[in-house]
């Protein structure tokens, strides 16, 4: 039986919300809503703030547009799960897991997926054991996307410094081994992964500038590797994700290191939904327009 927009009933397009990533969520929320109001669907949208759950009080369904903290690490879907609103993409161990970089790695790790060597900083004996990982070095902040406060050391200066800054983003810092090589990218949607892309940037890596203000960023889609080395990776993406109990639709980031190995980078529950977003990319890749790719990720909370 196909789906009818009636099915859905009045869906909230959760978007902006107070994390450092308000403005990109802005622009996904729009694109979002825009993509449901073309097909008929009753959408309206919701720029999260503390009165959040009196605005969903007469929504039937949520597609979650939000990017960051609070909404992309388990806590509006803590809030949607308490007033029993079904909601797009994963649930709030899945979000919570995916946003934590560091706890998703030490996931990872200890399962035998392969990623970079990383340390937590949390005071200065944990900058000389982030050194002895060898230099150069990229900093995260562990709770924050976009790139948002990364950023590359080839010293223990630099690190210090890094280390300071990224702080101001989060109080868990993360030094990872730089991995030098291709970085490619994952779209999941259901129980598909998406063709593969790779990213190519002039910048030292895929920051935030690369992300959503640069035109200097070019996207191969087909990505490059052989068939057998991109199903290989695909297989790899997909179980990264279901490893963090991670569903619906989402992103997995991972590189090639020089030796020929790739590695697990990160897991994005929300990505964003921008013209310059990699999701709706694979998807048009795929033959799926970004409407068609808006209604299937929605069609997921039925």
């Amino acid at each position: 039986m196909s789906v009818t927009a009636a099915d859905f009933g009045k869906v909230a397009v959760l978007m902006g919300g107070q994390s450092a990533e308000r403005e990109i969520s802005l622009r996904s929320g729009q694109a979002v809503l825009g993509a449901l109001k073309r097909q008929g669907v009753n959408a309206h949208a919701v720029d999260v703030g503390p009165d959040v759950m009196v605005q969903l009080a007469s929504s039937e369904r949520a597609f979650v547009a939000l990017h960051g903290r609070g909404g992309e690490d388990g806590v509006i879907q803590g809030a949607l799960e308490t007033l029993g609103l079904p909601y797009t993409g994963s649930g709030v161990a899945g979000s919570a897991l995916g946003m934590d970089k560091y706890r998703c790695k030490l996931l990872w790790r200890g399962l035998g997926l392969p990623t970079a060597d990383f340390v937590m900083l949390q005071d200065e004996a944990d900058l000389e054991a982030a050194a002895e990982l060898g230099f150069p070095l990229i900093i995260k902040p562990s709770h924050e996307g976009s790139s948002i406060g990364m950023a590359r050391v080839e010293n223990r200066r630099e690190l210090e410094a890094a280390w300071q800054d990224a702080a101001r983003y989060d109080v868990e810092v993360m030094a990872e081994k730089w991995i030098a090589g291709a970085e490619f990218t994952a779209a999941i949607l259901g129980d598909e992964v998406l063709p593969l892309i790779r990213l190519e940037t002039p910048h030292t890596f895929y920051d935030y500038a690369a992300k959503y203000e640069a035109n200097d960023t070019t996207y191969r889609c087909p990505c490059g590797l052989d068939e057998g080395q991109e199903q290989q990776l695909q297989r790899l993406a997909l179980k990264a994700f279901r490893s963090v109990d991670a569903g619906g639709w989402g992103r997995v980031d991972l590189m090639q290191d020089a030796d020929g190995q790739f590695l697990l980078l990160e897991v994005n529950t929300a990505p964003g939904m921008t013209d310059h977003s990699l999701v709706p990319m694979a998807a048009r890749a795929r033959g799926i327009g970004f409407d068609a790719l808006v209604w299937r990720i929605l069609e997921g909370t039925l």
